[in-house]
């Protein structure tokens, strides 16, 4: 069962002369509990299409389905709570709250959406992210692995439909970057998470289920590397 479908997507910045086509036609499709590594070099679409994926960038035209819903046909209210209850955002800088703990950061999608957190699941994310006994210290007091292991768990506390990780390692060593994979394939399997990773780290990309590979905004390779 198709969990995403992109329709004929484009994004153009800008008018006239100086416009920039960041995304041109791309269409796929991605089934449910999907590993699927998104590559290119760098000015190649990658990040627009995830940010488009998540409905933090309006495309110029096309549509995104998730779950059957067509995301931009939402106003700008319903589409940030679908977004904060439908996708989660991993980004190469954490976007953590300086001021709230692990354990606030972790749950404050729970918070804004006025739910209960569920304890036993909230624990379970902390024992896999190996942050139990970190969950009381803020951002400045964790390392950088320990900071995205954050943001990871931030996205995987409303059992989205979609997980979007953009970059997750880049701003970390190889050790922590290592990692982080490994953390993001396993809540792939434990918690039947669809994923979606941007990477421009070939070796990455390999341990996907599939790998789209963009270059001037366009799909220039959809691949199954393993079925």
């Amino acid at each position: 069962m198709d969990i995403l479908k992109v329709e004929h997507l484009s994004k153009v910045y800008g008018t006239g002369a100086t416009a920039v086509k960041a995304l041109d036609d791309v269409t796929f499709s991605v089934t449910r509990g999907q590993f699927v590594a998104i590559v290119g070099a760098s000015g190649s679409g990658k990040s627009t299409l995830l940010h488009i994926i998540g409905g933090v960038d309006r495309p110029t035209g096309g549509r995104v389905l998730i779950e059957d819903t067509d995301v931009y046909r939402l106003s700008e209210t319903n589409l940030a709570i679908f977004r904060r209850r439908q996708v989660g955002l991993i980004y190469q800088f954490y976007n953590l709250i300086p001021i709230l703990n692990v354990e606030e950061n972790i749950t404050l999608p729970l918070l804004l959406d006025q739910k209960a957190v569920d304890r036993p699941y909230l624990d379970e994310i902390l024992h896999t992210l190996n942050l139990t006994d970190r969950m009381h210290h803020l951002p400045n007091e964790l390392s950088g692995g320990q900071q995205q292991r954050v943001s990871i768990g931030r996205a995987l506390i409303n059992r989205p439909a979609l997980v979007l990780a953009d970059e997750p390692t880049g701003n970390l060593d190889s050790q922590n970057s290592k990692d982080i994979i490994e953390l993001l394939k396993l809540s792939n399997r434990r918690y039947q998470q669809t994923l979606l990773l941007v990477t421009h780290d070939h070796q990455i990309a390999l341990q996907a289920d599939r790998m789209i590979t963009l270059a001037d905004g366009r799909i220039i390779k959809d691949e199954v590397i393993r079925p």
